[in-house]
């Protein structure tokens, strides 16, 4: 009983002292429980038959059932492969851009230049994947895009774009990258700009050129923010760019679904077209329980490797 009332004071004492960040984070809090937890029961789809008349939990119970029928039909190893392939690209190819970028807007020393470099950078993230699809209609269109005109005028034959699946990957990648970069690098710019500058003036002093700072004090000083990042972007490995693709091709282009089906694609068109609740939310689960392992597993690695980097 003391035991008991001991641990419940040194609770109360925790929470009296940190009551000021506990109020801050109660928004945050709030939100994950409204929209994360408390729609956790309808998972049970995935494991149902679902029909409208008999509701979640009246439809007929069938297990495994929609997870076997993806299994079987093949498509749960397409999207699977598609998803985390674009997302690897994605996410290494992003994060390597993203330091390239913030280690030479460091290195500029014009300040109106950096400004103004910075802000062209920043541009296209704030524009719509709506408009981005539209402007990539108008350059690759069969009939009145802006790249067959030019190789029409030239005397070549027009490229046939929205029916080569092959195309897409490059396109579809290129487009993040020219979207993501320039805002994505402010995370790297900013733990830069932490950097202690009496460690960069003494380099400097003992010689080293611009190659060596940056290899042997910029880099190593932001390899925990690129781990913490990595960390958290595996995470959502199996969560793909909705937005980028089906405005870009669309989610029922059937040519293009070798190399750009992607697993939310799927579930947009079980849930919109076929009205399939049950494997849409199968797909869902499959999605979220394989991110989780991805997070567990790079994790623990990294803790094996640079135990100061991990997240838990």
């Amino acid at each position: 009983m003391e035991l008991a009332d001991k641990r419940t004071g040194t609770w109360w004492k925790k929470f009296k002292n940190n009551r000021t960040l506990l109020i801050m984070c109660l928004p945050a809090i709030v939100f994950f429980v409204v929209f994360a937890y408390l729609p956790m029961p309808g998972l049970y789809l995935a494991f149902i038959k679902y029909n409208y008349s008999d509701g979640i939990f009246n439809s007929p119970f069938v297990g495994f059932e929609n997870f076997r029928f993806l299994v079987i039909t093949g498509d749960l190893w397409k999207l699977t492969f598609n998803t985390v392939a674009y997302n690897l690209a994605f996410i290494l190819l992003g994060n390597f851009l993203q330091i390239m970028v913030a280690v030479l807007l460091n290195e500029l020393r014009g300040k109106w230049f950096k400004k103004i470099s910075q802000t062209l950078m920043f541009l296209p993230h704030f524009i719509s994947a709506v408009l981005i699809g539209l402007i990539a209609y108008n350059i690759l269109s069969y009939d009145y895009g802006l790249l067959n005109g030019i190789l029409q005028s030239l005397g070549m034959e027009p490229l046939k774009v929205y029916s080569t699946p092959n195309a897409w990957p490059f396109i579809i990648v290129l487009t993040y990258l020219w979207q993501a970069t320039g805002y994505g690098s402010i995370i790297y710019f900013a733990a830069i700009m932490g950097l202690d500058n009496e460690v960069v003036e003494a380099s400097e002093i003992d010689g080293a050129n611009a190659f060596q700072r940056i290899r042997y004090i910029v880099l190593p000083w932001l390899k925990p923010t690129f781990i913490i990042l990595l960390l958290f972007s595996l995470g959502g490995v199996l969560k793909g760019n909705f937005g980028l693709i089906y405005n870009l091709v669309g989610a029922n282009n059937t040519a293009l679904y070798a190399t750009t089906d992607i697993i939310e694609t799927y579930v947009f068109r079980s849930l919109m077209t076929n009205f399939n609740f049950s494997l849409g939310s199968a797909v869902s689960l499959y999605q979220s329980l394989f991110g989780f392992a991805i997070v567990l597993g790079a994790n623990w690695l990294v803790r094996k490797l640079s135990p100061e980097n991990s997240l838990f």
